[in-house]
């Protein structure tokens, strides 16, 4: 039972800055500290990705998995993940006219990187 009583001082003591709130204040003040918990996560997504995700990506834009895998290896080699292998696909489709498979196809095939690198401001020897 002391367990109990310790527990219930502890919240008594702790929800003290709430007490006076309504309704819509507590709301406010939920949705701000769950904003605040979220963001890291929301950033770090934002800001990174990883193969998998690229090859996810890939896939549903109607490459097999083969196809993904091997695009998003080239995307590696070439030092554009940060830009997104699907977005990769996507520039060459439109800097070139290609519909997305064809750009995607020409880049398994080697052909293209040059352009894209150039369209990111990326030299080729990076």
């Amino acid at each position: 039972m002391n367990s109990k009583r310790f527990r219930e001082d502890d919240y008594l003591e702790r929800r003290k800055h709430l007490a006076n709130l309504n309704e819509q204040e507590l709301k406010e003040t939920f949705w701000a500290l769950a904003e605040k918990a979220v963001s890291p996560l929301v950033d770090l997504a934002y800001k990174n990705t990883s193969p998998a995700i690229e090859r996810s990506v890939l896939l549903r834009m109607g490459f097999s998995s083969l196809e993904a895998k091997d695009l998003v290896e080239k995307t590696i080699n070439h030092g554009l993940i940060s830009k997104g292998a699907g977005h990769v696909v996507y520039r060459l489709s439109k800097l070139e006219n290609l519909s997305i498979r064809d750009a995607g196809l020409k880049l398994i095939k080697n052909y293209g990187w040059d352009i894209v690198k150039s369209s990111f401001g990326v030299k080729e020897h990076e």
